[in-house]
């Protein structure tokens, strides 16, 4: 469903590359903010213009953008279409005469009626969302001359969503046994690193912290030994996630040499894999089986045994703040 899109990606990419752009201005809020940083991490280094991420409630109140001109291509998704940071940075961009690119579930949402190009979203899954947004912005460097890898990776993702649910079957006894064991712990730690690091966050953050009220330290795994590391003891347990990067393997020796916790736990993409796409794509296969079974079947697996629902929220959209 979300590579069916495809079509109307590329020619919105057509249309905005013969129109011409200095900057790309990528706005998000919360998770969105999160999962574009993944996508750009992933991504850092390939952009021969200038590429700015802002999150969108501070992009509301900064006085000063010199760089935000008509001349911007804007860049923004809400599935919902109406969360109110997004649609307030949309309106500023619009009211300024600035192209408006974004994801929404419908064109006449709040934020689908301020774009100017609508690209369809309307998934819950965060590996779906990735694939568009990858979508998106390969197609956008292969475009501008930038990256050559677009066209090789829209090819290969045809067959990926049954390897994605493979990820999910085979991941889902672990997830069980995770969350059974640790539903209950006074909070959590994760790490990770690199173009990882962004949905580490994402799940600790939006999964955990908002969908399950889990008390969570989300941490890089660099920035685990500048403070977070006396944090840890028995009972607590450390997540690392990555793919055997130094970095992560750091946090491993230091938890398992020092046996700083009983609960030390690695959630290791490279185990991980998505048949018929290359390892040319190894970042991006690694985000989309994080998703699939971090984000997916071990949130669905708390939920489970904490028997709190993850649609269910005490303030977000319940109150006026």
């Amino acid at each position: 469903k979300a590579l069916a899109t495809r079509p109307e990606v590329e020619k919105i990419v057509e249309t905005v590359e013969k129109r011409g752009y200095d900057n790309l201005v990528f706005i998000g809020v919360g998770g969105t903010e999160i999962e574009w940083r993944s996508v750009l991490d992933t991504l850092r280094g390939k952009f021969s213009c200038p590429v700015y991420l802002e999150n969108a409630a501070e992009f509301c109140i900064r006085e000063k953008l010199p760089y935000l001109t008509p001349r911007s291509l804007v860049i923004t998704s809400s599935v919902s279409g109406d969360t109110k940071e997004i649609v307030a940075a949309a309106k500023l961009c619009k009211d300024r005469g600035i192209e408006l690119l974004g994801f929404t579930k419908h064109p006449q949402t709040p934020l689908g009626q301020l774009l100017t190009y609508f690209i369809p979203m309307d998934s819950p899954n965060c590996d779906t969302m990735f694939a568009q947004y990858f979508m998106l912005v390969l197609a956008l460097l292969e475009k501008r001359g930038d990256y050559d890898g677009y066209s090789r990776w829209i090819a290969q993702m045809a067959n990926a969503a049954d390897g994605l649910i493979a990820i999910r079957e085979k991941f889902d006894a672990t997830a069980d046994k995770l969350a059974r064991k640790y539903h209950k712990a006074p909070y959590s730690i994760w790490t990770g690193s690199g173009a990882m690091w962004s949905s580490v966050y994402l799940f600790a953050m939006c999964l955990l912290e908002e969908m399950q009220w889990v008390r969570t330290r989300p941490v890089t795994s660099a920035d685990f030994f500048h403070g977070t590391l006396e944090l840890v003891e028995d009972g607590v347990p450390v997540f690392c996630v990555g793919e055997s990067r130094v970095l992560d393997q750091r946090v491993q020796d230091f938890c398992e040499k020092y046996q700083v916790t009983d609960s030390f736990v690695v959630i290791d993409t490279a185990d991980f894999s998505l048949p018929g796409v290359s390892d040319e794509f190894r970042e991006i296969t690694s985000i989309l089986a994080f998703s699939a079974a971090v984000c997916d079947r071990l949130s669905k697996q708390y939920e489970h045994y904490t028997g709190h629902s993850l649609a269910f929220r005490r303030y977000y959209r319940q109150l006026e703040y």
